[in-house]
């Protein structure tokens, strides 16, 4: 691990995001040191899957050493990020270090993406990174250190890194062309950085997209707590770089990566946006033995008959559907098609798609793909397959039932 050096200590630091995963683990790496701490995150509340609240991670801080000012912000919100800022300035005097790490992700491609998607991540990743960054800069500039560190990629343009999840990597983007652009703006006045990790980090989020073993190919979150320490301790003259944090700590003397690993020994799988293809990831995962948490769709066949059953579904939906349904479902499916999609039968009138619901779904169905499509084909009934074993169901089993009622009506087109 990279030792602290006190070099953090009185700074003020303004992280979105810290709640949990990386910026928590930023949080307490500088709290180390004697720093203080804005917790500006969303989570005042226990959620019922995600670990840790603004107030628990703010506790972490002050029992290291650290001063913690914990703010519910929701980053779309120009008024809660106005307020955080002046709470800021109000107990600690100003702001010395911002980092940008609250951001959403959602795996799928254009037509799976609905514009709830869409303008969620571009409204955090990208536009309440941009608004965020703009309301802290006028404290920055008075600060004697200041910096901004965006946790984002190097701006790669090869299009694999857009052709199946383009709206996530525009939006991921648009932090890192922050980057680009404050950086020179801003130049000999504050140091704007971006910072992205090697490999995949054992994160809340990387658990729900990777499932269940991911955990063994990732890395924990204190290589890039270390690596934004090692960033944050330059002089305002370090400004500019997309930093990888493996090369950022290899820089510092850290060489024992294995140190990080949630599983030392065990094959890790590399993040987006580097140097290899998704299709050369999953390849070298399988080679090594592990489990390739994105292994993208395979490029033959882009659509397949899940998406052909799909595109029938979407035909189908109405108003009157959805009153006489009210349920949300998700549909984990494996086998030759595996994947996980949803149906929205409790909405407006309805949708259905690629990716997990913008809810929590009432119904969750686990099945193998080709069931699957027998199941909507009218050839598998809901209760038989369920009765067989070839179903598995969480939720409200009248939910999954109603469902039959939807799919004799398809039967028949």
């Amino acid at each position: 691990m990279l030792a602290n050096s006190g070099k953090l200590a009185g700074r003020t630091l303004f992280i979105t995001g810290a709640s949990r995963g990386i910026g928590k683990a930023i949080a307490l790496k500088a709290a180390r040191d004697g720093a203080n701490v804005v917790i500006a995150a969303k989570t005042a509340q226990p959620h019922p899957k995600l670990p840790g609240t603004i107030y628990s991670a703010a506790q972490e801080v002050e029992n290291l050493g650290g001063k913690a000012l914990p703010c519910v912000v929701d980053i779309r919100d120009e008024k809660q990020v106005e307020d955080a800022v002046q709470k800021a300035i109000d107990k600690f005097g100003g702001i010395d270090i911002l980092v940008n790490n609250a951001s959403a992700i959602n795996l799928t491609g254009t037509l799976e993406t609905p514009m709830k998607k869409v303008d969620l991540m571009l409204g955090i990743n990208l536009r309440g990174t941009y608004m965020t960054s703009k309301l802290v800069i006028p404290h920055l500039l008075k600060s004697s250190s200041p910096h901004i560190l965006n946790l984002s990629p190097p701006l790669n343009l090869n299009p694999v890194w857009f052709k199946n999840h383009t709206a996530y990597t525009m939006a991921k983007y648009g932090m890192s062309m922050c980057v680009l652009g404050m950086a020179e703006e801003f130049r000999g006045q504050i140091a704007v950085n971006a910072l992205w990790p090697r490999t995949a980090i054992q994160t809340a989020a990387m658990d729900m997209l990777g499932g269940e073993g991911v955990g063994k190919q990732c890395r924990t979150a204190d290589i890039m707590a270390d690596a934004a320490y090692a960033i944050l301790s330059r002089p305002k003259t370090f400004t500019g770089h997309f930093l990888v944090d493996e090369d950022v700590l290899r820089e510092q003397g850290v060489h024992d990566m294995d140190q990080y690993a949630v599983q030392p020994g065990h094959p890790l799988l590399p993040d987006f946006f580097l140097d290899q293809a998704p299709e050369a990831l999953a390849q070298q995962m399988e080679q090594h033995g592990a489990t390739p948490a994105f292994k993208p769709p395979p490029s033959s066949s882009p659509g397949g008959p899940i998406e052909s059953t799909f595109e029938v579904i979407r035909g189908v939906l109405s108003e009157e559907l959805v009153k006489s349904t009210k349920a949300l479902y998700q549909f984990d499916l494996s086998g030759e098609h595996a994947g996980v999609w949803f149906l929205d039968l409790k909405n407006g009138t309805g949708g259905a798609g690629r990716g997990q619901p913008d809810a929590d779904p009432d119904v969750v169905m686990t099945m193998d793909s080709s069931d699957f499509s027998k199941m909507f084909a009218g050839k598998l009934k809901p209760t038989l397959a369920f009765m067989s074993g070839k179903l598995r169901i969480k939720g409200d089993m009248t939910l999954a039932i109603k469902l039959e009622k939807m799919m004799g009506r398809m039967a028949k087109l």
